[in-house]
């Protein structure tokens, strides 16, 4: 799962850099000890390394993969650090950017494949018809017969729409518009703290309001490759928009971090994922492409997102920060990084089964 996706974002940074003359030095698949590999025309060298856990593209002028200039390299034409601030900046924004497109293209086979589920079937779908035991819904004043239209001022289209926007948020009092009598009714509703476990024995904690929606056999219609795009591009938004809620309400204190996840639980969901099929699979993939791309963009030295930072504030000073001041910040965003790193490998371990989750 990690290493084609991390293939494909460093080959976005290899591919904007070689459109804008960057030289290439080597591009790995993997890292460590390189098992084999060949020079092309350019000069560049492809190579497999024993490490499968992504990859790296060294550009011409680099010190390291991380593209910390070379201090002692001769000028070249063709360096990274000779190039253009705005070509630099998009060599390193077309990184996340190719996370960002593989997981638009997923989305988009999807909606062409399987259609878009017609509104007024979805409408209808959230139509109120029972409520569960001790329902906080039922408690608020909401009643059968009741369509909910929007929570928190968010519009609600489809019973799937409901419950994205309610499973966020357990124990949280949110603002439930409903259709009643032709007019419209806000009541606000108290969730929920509800444990779910999987089929692998995955627990999460999720916000429900205890309402059941009206059974509509759902009518799907096909959409064109446009539409299908602008369709992946909200599902890409919606999932960005969780990713950015639940870090939230980690740091906070609303959900507990044993809920974050690394490589370990990354490998592990991904066989869980695989073993439901191909479709779970590939979809799975698309939504670690998107947290790879909102990684990646954060302004920590070390990522993209922090080389961008710099070149931001190059374009505001006229030129670069002190060689001093960028080591530092180097250095501060790899302790992050790798604290960060051994902070969810550690939680990754202390959940596996020999320690008793």
């Amino acid at each position: 799962m990690l290493g084609p996706l991390v293939v494909l974002h460093e080959l976005g940074h290899y591919l904007v850099g070689r459109w804008f003359g960057v030289g290439a030095e080597a591009f790995s698949v993997g890292f460590g000890k390189e098992i084999a590999g060949y020079t092309d025309k350019r000069g560049t060298r492809w190579k497999l390394s024993a490490l499968p856990l992504g990859g790296y593209v060294q550009f011409q002028g680099d010190m390291n993969p991380a593209s910390v200039p070379d201090a002692d390299a001769p000028v070249r034409e063709g360096d990274f650090q000779n190039a253009a601030l705005w070509k630099r900046a998009l060599i390193v924004a077309a990184g996340p950017v190719a996370n960002v497109i593989v997981a638009l293209a997923i989305f988009a086979a999807f909606f062409m494949v399987f259609g878009r589920p017609v509104a007024t079937e979805q409408a209808q779908e959230t139509v109120i018809s029972s409520f569960s035991e001790n329902s906080p819904a039922q408690q608020a004043g909401l009643r059968v017969g009741d369509r909910i239209v929007a929570v928190d001022g968010e519009a609600v289209g489809s019973y799937r729409d409901l419950v994205m926007e309610v499973m966020l948020y357990p124990e949280t009092e949110l603002d439930v518009t409903v259709e009643r009598g032709g007019e419209n009714v806000t009541i606000p509703v108290t969730t929920l703290s509800d444990e779910r476990v999987d089929q692998f024995g995955n627990a999460t904690i999720v916000g429900v309001i205890g309402v059941y929606g009206s059974a509509v056999e759902p009518v799907f219609e096909p959409v064109g490759p446009i539409t299908a795009v602008g369709m992946a591009w909200h599902q890409s938004l919606d999932t960005v928009d969780m990713m950015l809620v639940g870090i939230k309400q980690i740091v906070v204190g609303d959900r507990s971090v044993k809920e974050l996840g690394g490589p370990i639980t990354i490998a592990k969901v991904s066989g869980e994922q695989l073993s439901l099929g191909w479709l779970e699979f590939t979809s799975f993939a698309a939504l670690i492409s998107l947290n790879l791309a909102f990684i990646n963009l954060l302004p920590i030295p070390a990522l993209d997102g922090g080389h961008l930072a710099f070149y931001a504030v190059e374009a505001i000073r006229r030129k670069p920060a002190s060689p001093r001041s960028q080591e530092l910040a180097f250095r501060t965003g790899m302790a992050l990084v790798l604290g960060l790193m051994l902070f969810v490998t550690v939680i990754d371990i202390a959940k596996l089964p020999i320690f008793g989750s």
